[in-house]
């Protein structure tokens, strides 16, 4: 029989019921995995001795292993790469921030050192979006709640992880139930994480979206758009196919009046494709009676996606003072973060041979920074 990460929190919680063991016990169990990962069942005290039994038979403290770290030059970004069960693998990365060094509003920020962990959903992506890496794996399988939570552990014993953004490998909206479960777990004790300081990142599932502030209330929703139109969005990002632009829309915008919260808008700028005054003006025409932030994120090719180019900072700058000056909407530059090290935003992808060569780039910019 297949023994299960004590992470999978249903099947947990319905074995202790089965056997009369009280689920009170389960934050406990967390908590001592959390920072014992390599721990023996009989190590945590006083559980109930059906608890022990149960979970010697059917379950273990961790499914994956942390195969490899890798670290950025400048300390700012490490890289995981995680083995599953299966024996495949995942990548999470870890980003450093310091707000203490930002200015907002022309005054330094508050606060002090966070991390924010970037999580997989999948192994590979079948959205297959033509600038991501990730996508170029083809779909492998999805992860369970346990595989998903399981990188959070891995990244807690490097850093303490503040906020948790799902834009690693992966559609995570096409994964829910996992997803769900994954973050009533990291909203829960021990791991005590705020549902505003994580934030889900979809290429645009609409049957999902129109369920998601009811199961999910609180957390942030991004949205891969990267271009202002269905025709240009369906030749950089196929799958928009089954997701007409117009149809999106009409879903953010219920999601919006319901969850009364921002929209994060990603858009991926693609020198000559998707990053001209027009494409501006169309996208501030698109989202001007929304509430969102719109983050700009630099291309990082890896390669095959050579194909495609950077936009030159010129362009991003004009870009970005259309949408604000004209349509008064918030744009941001995603900060460049890990590039040496292929941790970037669309970057990750297992390559096993050379993964030492592909070790990070950017990821996002801060949610905090974002949300204000």
């Amino acid at each position: 029989m297949a023994m299960k990460s004590v992470f999978d929190s249903s099947q947990l919680r319905a074995e202790f019921e089965q056997v009369g063991v009280s689920t009170r016990f389960i934050p406990i169990i967390w908590k001592h995995v959390m920072q014992n990962p390599n721990c023996q069942w009989d190590e945590i005290p006083s559980l109930p001795s059906g608890a022990y039994h149960l979970l010697r038979s059917k379950f273990v403290p961790l499914l994956s292993t942390l195969d490899s770290a890798v670290e950025s030059s400048d300390g700012v970004t490490t890289k995981l790469l995680i083995k599953l069960q299966n024996g495949s693998f995942v990548e999470a990365v870890i980003m450093r921030y310091d707000s203490r060094l930002g200015i907002y509003n022309g005054k330094p920020r508050s606060g002090g050192p966070r991390s924010t962990l970037c999580i997989s959903s999948q192994v590979g992506c079948k959205m297959g979006c033509k600038f991501c890496a990730t996508g170029s794996m083809g779909f492998k399988n999805n992860l369970s709640s346990g595989e998903i939570v399981e990188q959070l552990v891995h990244a807690s014993l490097f850093s303490t992880i503040r906020n948790v953004v799902f834009m690693g490998m992966g559609e995570p909206l096409n994964n829910y139930s996992s997803l769900l479960e994954a973050i009533h777990i990291m909203t829960s004790s021990p791991f005590h994480l705020s549902p505003r300081k994580i934030t889900v990142s979809t290429v645009g599932i609409i049957h999902a979206i129109n369920k998601l502030h009811a199961d999910l209330p609180n957390v942030n929703l991004a949205v891969s758009l990267h271009a202002p139109v269905q025709d240009l969005r369906c030749q950089i990002m196929p799958a928009a196919r089954a997701f007409p632009l117009e149809k999106l829309m009409d879903a953010l915008l219920v999601y919006q009046k319901e969850s009364q919260q921002k929209i994060f808008i990603e858009y991926i700028m693609l020198d000559g494709v998707n990053d001209e005054e027009q494409h501006a003006h169309q996208l501030g025409k698109l989202l001007e009676t929304f509430l969102t932030v719109v983050n700009l994120i630099p291309f990082n090719p890896i390669g095959s996606l050579s194909a495609f180019q950077t936009s030159n900072d010129e362009k991003v700058t004009r870009f970005q003072k259309i949408l604000r000056d004209t349509y008064g909407i918030r744009t941001t530059v995603r900060k460049q973060m890990g590039q040496d090290i292929s941790g970037a935003c669309g970057q990750l992808v297992v390559n096993l041979p050379n993964r030492q060569s592909l070790a990070h780039k950017d990821v996002l910019a801060d949610i905090e920074d974002l949300r204000i």
